[in-house]
């Protein structure tokens, strides 16, 4: 009999847990769990967790942050469950059927080894399971049923679930969630294509940005004066949390908010849990607007009502990325919410894509290459020849600056489109911006024509039509060495391509207008 406090589970998430016990039935004994953002991760585990107890099953609850046990009683007690714990400062039950295990106390505790646990349930698996103690309690109880549950099957570094796990079990994915009216819409602000931060100067560690190079390049005044004037103008007035480099940048952020007059406040990792719940109620409440962090509010925070996300940290996580767009997806009719927003200006959508694209999920390993998203843009350093990332300014070998380098990119925001939003498009001139971008882009990384109608294909599920192309590149008026230089890299292109001459006359007469070979030809005899 289920508890009267128990939440009601949805169909997908009933169904979800019934393709669990079919797999288990099967002999499986090894399951990972993905359930996307916003699918309803703690409800699914309490459920799982509730039948494991009525069948007089003991079950360990790994955790990998301290902030997460007491969310994770709260959601136990109300399927009416019975928990110890292994947690400084919380009570110690061993008798209990479950216990609550902060992966930071079970290092220091043994005692947990002797436990007979028949399940292991590994909340946000991507991190708890290739922890040093996950891996441990791996070994220690090789009978025991091992699930682990994330929102995103891949992870950064070469050890990924598909080394450890058998099988997936999966909620529907995020595109599919919305269409069930469970996820809201969003829509996608960013840099122009063809202007995004350049990171090519900022180093990996750990398989993501050094914190370091990335401070170089966020924590600038001029960029955060620009987000604050970007919020005003695409969703001023609405509830926002924004995603910083490091404590610093997420201070200096509110400050600056604060200095135009809007309400805004930093929650740090060191808040206290009371004082957080007090932040989180004041921006449900609209007694501030804008709320700051670096990664305190990636894990761990549901605040349905938020509708902006500001991505003011490059990453190259795809769990950490789509994490913090799941933040605003949430919906919540009650306050009126219609859909979230992402303000970009990290160019993580364009390096890491968006929760809509995904098609299916799929257990990675290390053989497939998982732990991907795709290799981030590099530049070399003019001076001592190192490589670094693209929005890197200052070399930190020979101290070379990148002074008209347009990384310190001020433009307009624009809307950009996931491929899904991108497919639905039926207004003509928001097309023919978008191939216009693609084209940009193309030509910015001399990348050939033919690369960027094939792009736009992919993005947009069509070609584009012949007279699309007219000024993409070099506007109405070219000047002679415009396309003079855009000759030369249409002889380049042809040469990659295996082009004859009347290949080049067609692509520049699409840029430059019928007869401006003649013209071109011209201006080379003047």
């Amino acid at each position: 009999m289920s508890h009267p406090s128990a939440p009601q589970l949805r169909p997908y998430q009933v169904e979800l847990i019934n393709d669990l016990y079919r797999q288990l039935n099967q002999g499986h004994r090894r399951v990972a769990i993905v359930a996307g953002t916003g699918a309803g991760k703690t409800v699914i585990s309490g459920q799982i967790c509730a039948h494991a107890e009525a069948a007089g099953k003991r079950l360990m609850f790994l955790v990998h942050l301290d902030v997460l046990v007491g969310q994770t009683y709260d959601k136990m007690k109300s399927f009416g469950l019975h928990c110890g714990f292994i947690k400084a400062g919380w009570e110690e039950n061993r008798e209990a059927p479950i216990q609550i295990a902060s992966i930071q106390t079970m290092a220091k505790r043994r005692w947990w080894k002797q436990w007979p646990a028949d399940v292991v349930f590994y909340d946000e698996g991507h991190i708890t399971l290739f922890s040093q103690v996950g891996k441990a309690v791996l070994k220690t109880f090789p009978e025991a049923v091992h699930l682990v549950m994330t929102a995103t099957p891949e992870r950064l570094g070469k050890d990924q679930l598909g080394d450890y796990l058998e099988v997936l079990v999966a909620s529907p994915v995020p595109g599919q969630l919305q269409q069930m009216g469970f996820l809201a819409p969003m829509r996608y602000y960013s840099m122009p294509v063809d202007g995004l931060a350049n990171l090519s100067g900022v180093k990996t560690v750990g398989g993501d940005y050094d914190e370091v190079g990335l401070k170089q390049a966020c924590d600038r005044p001029e960029l955060i004066a620009k987000i604050v004037g970007e919020w005003r103008r695409l969703c001023g007035g609405k509830r926002t949390i924004a995603f910083c480099v490091d404590l610093e940048h997420a201070r200096h952020v509110a400050d600056a908010f604060r200095s135009a007059g809007i309400p805004a406040d930093t929650v740090e990792g060191n808040t206290p849990i009371k004082e957080r719940q007090r932040m989180y109620a004041d921006l449900r409440q609209e007694r501030i607007l804008v709320l700051t962090s670096c990664n305190v509010i990636s894990i761990g925070f549901d605040e349905p009502s938020v509708e902006v996300g500001l991505m003011l940290r490059p990453t190259q996580s795809s769990a950490l990325h789509l994490q913090q767009i799941g933040r605003v997806m949430r919906i919540s009719p009650q306050t009126g919410k219609d859909y979230g927003i992402i303000l970009d200006q990290a160019g993580n959508l364009e390096r890491l894509g968006f929760p809509e694209d995904i098609q299916e999920y799929a257990l990675p390993t290390r053989q497939s290459g998982g732990g991907g998203g795709k290799p981030p843009p590099t530049k070399p350093c003019p001076q001592c020849g190192r490589i670094l990332l693209s929005f890197i300014v200052r070399c930190p070998d020979c101290g070379h600056q990148w002074i008209s380098d347009r990384l310190l990119n001020l433009e307009d925001m624009v809307e950009i489109y996931s491929a899904e939003q991108a497919h639905q498009i039926t207004d003509l001139p928001t097309l023919i911006d978008l191939f216009h971008s693609h084209r940009r882009r193309a030509y910015a990384r001399q990348n050939a024509p033919t690369w960027a109608e094939r792009s736009f294909w992919e993005h947009c599920g069509r070609w584009p039509q012949p007279d699309w192309y007219r000024g993409s590149l070099l506007g109405a008026q070219p000047t002679p060495q415009q396309m003079l230089d855009y000759c030369s890299y249409l002889q380049r292109s042809a040469k990659r391509l295996g082009k004859k001459q009347d290949w080049i006359c067609q692509e520049f007469e699409k840029e430059c207008g019928p007869g401006s070979w003649q013209q071109l030809a011209r201006f080379k005899s003047a």
